[in-house]
């Protein structure tokens, strides 16, 4: 039994040619999904990464992790998918990174938050020095600057570039030298190594987080002038007027970080900018599609295929424009919704090949499912539930109804903490709550958000303050209520010691 564990960085949920999206094309994909199943409705329950990160190794929601920003250190009593694998006899290893803040209580911390998830062995570890790929791209005979991530500056002078956005010029290296070849590469020489043993590869690809840029040929694949605009109100102004956590955020924003060596653009983004950026993120999107498929491609060429439990997703989306914002950071669909695909190589699979599943499922059922398909018992601190029933054609009674999400609006600029809008620091914490027709947004001081998904999938008029909707406003912050009391941690709380022994209440 090998496990192919594969997450991206930053990728929308609907970005799958096979769901029917007007411009992406993701072919091998689309391969794998008509192979397996693909989850339609599938949501990370934390942003950004660190804390998406830990909610998808963990299995555990953030109000019981507490690893609620990129920093935020994970209780080291916790346990973790790579943990449970190898007690069990597995060998899971790291291509890429996790984003992991380790517990300084019991682990010597180097990397800040981009520690390694504790039972992970990084065999290539891809942090935030990107020292591996830079060694390669040396190697080859690239120059390369002092600081690696300006390997990520575009090319400079690149001929066809004049008149174009500042995303258009290529990346200074080779589709062929890229930093997701080079995964797949480190990844394919270590499966080699294995000489038919049983293996466990966990590949977390930086695409298409920013910043945007790509090489050649996905640098004009999409053409900008076909892009759509980003879903947003007519103004900053009136998209700001939604909610004061909205207006903070984009007053903060900037484009500094999508392009790196490019002053950082006048802000909002121009109309001719913010398709050209959406044309490179599709590019980036396509260029990882590439790659995985010739990591799919070697599986079968060596008879592994049939042999490998494979997962793909994402640990958070990108607003890519939508309400005037970038990056991950808002209660909007944009930052939650992301693709999983899982393609289960057993024969109880076979029914269930090319199937979509509608149904809501989060990012903390990725550790059960993959648990599940190793034979391995799923621990009691998991919040999330295999998805093997469903990859099987049976899917399970009872499943959830919606799905949960949250994120922490406090942050660090310059060393120093951030607090936004007087807020105290327990004050910052976001819940969601989203169903089939309604998803309620609830801030521990600020006033809510009610939003119509059906009348209003573009979640523009909060209907909160609505006298009409004070019943549905009540209604749903009670669901919160009770979802937040039923998944509270219980780790131990469904044993009781007696002189007879330990009982269980499940």
């Amino acid at each position: 039994m090998n496990v192919l564990y594969i997450i991206a960085d930053q990728w929308r949920g609907e970005c799958l040619s096979r769901l029917g999206h007007d411009h992406v094309r993701t072919p091998h994909l689309d391969a794998l999904a008509e192979d397996g199943v693909q989850f339609n409705q599938h949501y990370t329950q934390a942003s950004p990464c660190g804390p998406s990160r830990t909610s998808v190794h963990t299995g555990m929601y953030m109000h019981n992790h507490r690893s609620f920003l990129n920093g935020t250190p994970l209780d080291a009593r916790h346990t973790n998918v790579a943990k449970e694998a190898r007690a069990a006899g597995h060998d899971p290893v790291l291509f890429g990174y996790t984003d992991i803040s380790l517990d300084p209580r019991h682990y010597v911390i180097e990397n800040g938050y981009e520690g390694v998830l504790p039972g992970m062995d990084p065999v290539c570890l891809l942090d935030g020095s990107y020292a591996p790929w830079i060694a390669r791209l040396k190697i080859k005979g690239y120059d390369v600057p002092d600081r690696g991530s300006d390997m990520f500056q575009p090319k400079r002078n690149f001929p066809g570039a004049d008149g174009k956005e500042s995303t258009y010029a290529p990346a200074q290296y080779t589709a062929e030298d890229s930093n997701t070849a080079f995964l797949v590469d480190e990844a394919i020489t270590y499966i080699d190594g294995q000489e038919g043993k049983p293996w466990f590869a966990h590949i977390a690809f930086i695409s298409p987080h920013p910043p945007f840029v790509v090489p050649e040929p996905y640098h004009d694949m999409y053409n900008a002038d076909d892009m759509p605009l980003p879903s947003r109100q007519p103004t900053p102004e009136q998209e700001a007027a939604q909610h004061p956590w909205i207006e903070y955020f984009l007053d903060q924003q900037t484009s500094a970080g999508h392009t790196i060596g490019i002053p950082p653009k006048d802000k909002p983004l121009s109309d001719a900018e913010a398709q050209q950026t959406k044309a490179t993120y599709f590019g980036m999107i396509s260029e990882v599609d590439a790659q995985v498929g010739r990591l799919i491609a070697y599986l079968k060429e060596n008879d592994m295929y049939d042999d490998t439990l494979i997962v793909f997703t994402s640990d958070h989306g990108e607003h890519m424009g939508d309400h005037w914002m970038y990056s991950k950071y808002s209660y909007f669909q944009q930052t939650f919704h992301i693709p999983m695909i899982v393609r289960d190589p057993t024969a109880a699979a076979d029914a269930a090949r090319g199937t979509i599943v509608d149904e809501f499922t989060e990012s903390i059922d990725v550790m059960p499912t993959i648990l599940n398909y190793l034979g391995v018992d799923v621990p009691a601190q998991c919040d999330g539930h295999s998805l093997i029933p469903f990859c099987h054609g049976s899917p399970p009674e009872n499943w959830r109804d919606a799905y949960h999400a949250a994120f922490d609006m406090r942050g660090l600029s310059n060393g120093e903490i951030v607090l936004p809008l007087g807020l105290a620091p327990d004050e910052c914490v976001v819940y969601v709550l989203c169903d089939k027709r309604y998803k309620y947004v609830h801030f521990a001081t600020l006033s809510p958000l009610l939003f119509d998904m059906q009348n209003d999938p573009g979640e523009f008029e909060n209907l909160a303050a609505d006298p009409e909707h004070q019943g549905k406003v009540a209604e749903y912050s009670q669901k919160m209520l009770s979802w937040l009391m039923k998944s509270d941690g219980d780790e131990l709380t469904d044993m009781h010691l007696t002189t007879s022994g330990v009982s269980r209440w499940s």
